[in-house]
């Protein structure tokens, strides 16, 4: 049987995009269209699943499944349907707020079971939908509905995180680079585990221009560095570069040091010392990366290693029999 050749605009539902205009999601919204007809996944084995925030409502904009769940548990319930679909792709779409706040632990323990699904995380460093307080994310010192005086709270690094809870695909990209952003969601869902992307993704209304120094073109080559596997870490258009100076990252240029002395980066090593170096890169210090930092294949996948019991447990028990199940051990009877 052919499958039809699907486009980005197959994808699109019928729903009115209910963003505010400008914000970064349209962004990701349309990089997600333009690479899923690539993937020759059908529409009906595709399924979003989002938990809450302004970020959360993308299942309604895709025409493919979706659940539009609870705050910080979209990765509970994408656990439980690809653990009992395999055969679908899953998507888990969350912001700073649902992924790292109330929905840290579920985040953190999704990234360890390696479950093969892929997180799309939207980073804007603020609470959106609940109109501008701070979040996990927020920059110390800022100034919020929620922190008028300035956030005292340290910020968290999603990616230390992820790399922290040895997750097998960690990547950052930038709503405002489209062409990396889409090369990127691609790489994540053609990975075999869970794949999390970090988006930084600009908020207009509420903590516009956060990131500009890494989202504006003309600033960006002096403060991201394109993270490209086997290859030097420079940028700043090659006159800057990374190099490794006993156990921490400092900043050269590169016409003042032997070609071998930059960092190659390597996002293949199962040691993810040198790739958690990398993710606490931050600005205005370093210069931030941005693709993949970290994609290490052939672990294991939560799905996998799960159905692989059940089906041993059939075979040597046989098919379960739930009246048999409700009424054994200890029973009783109220009269």
């Amino acid at each position: 049987m052919t499958l039809p050749v699907l486009k980005a605009s197959d994808f699109a539902s019928d729903q009115d995009v209910r963003w505010c205009p400008g914000c970064g999601d349209y962004s990701i919204l349309a990089q997600m269209k333009k690479v899923l007809p690539d993937l020759g996944v059908p529409r009906e084995k595709t399924v979003f699943i989002s938990g809450i925030g302004c970020s959360s409502r993308f299942p309604y904009y895709m025409n493919t499944y979706g659940m539009h769940s609870i705050h910080g548990r979209a990765p509970a319930f994408a656990t439980g349907l690809k653990s009992t679909r395999p055969d679908l792709m899953v998507w888990v779409i969350t912001g700073d707020g649902d992924a790292l706040s109330i929905g840290g632990n579920h985040f953190i323990h999704l990234l360890r079971r390696n479950l093969d699904i892929n997180v799309v995380l939207f980073n804007n460093r603020i609470y959106g939908l609940t109109k501008g307080q701070y979040s996990p994310t927020s920059v110390e010192g800022q100034v919020t509905k929620s922190t008028p005086m300035g956030s005292i709270d340290h910020p968290l690094q999603p990616l230390s995180v992820a790399l922290a809870a040895e997750a097998t695909f960690v990547a950052r990209s930038l709503d405002a680079h489209v062409k990396h952003l889409g090369e990127t969601l691609k790489r994540a869902a053609e990975h075999k585990g869970t794949s999390l992307v970090e988006v930084y993704q600009n908020c207009n209304v509420f903590n516009d221009g956060a990131m500009a120094y890494a989202q504006e073109k003309k600033q960006r080559a002096e403060n991201v560095i394109e993270l490209e596997h086997g290859k030097p870490l420079t940028f700043a258009n090659g006159t800057k570069g990374i190099r490794l100076v006993g156990t921490h990252l400092e900043v050269v240029e590169t016409s003042d040091v032997p070609a071998d002395d930059l960092l190659i980066h390597d996002e293949t090593d199962p040691n993810p010392s040198i790739q958690m170096m990398l993710a606490r890169m931050s600005y205005p210090t370093m210069p931030e990366p941005i693709g993949v930092l970290r994609a290490v294949s052939g672990v294991p996948t939560y799905d996998e290693q799960i159905n692989q019991q059940v089906q041993t447990a059939t075979e040597k028990k046989g098919r379960g029999d739930l009246n048999q199940l409700f009424n054994a051990g200890d029973t009783w009877s109220v009269q």
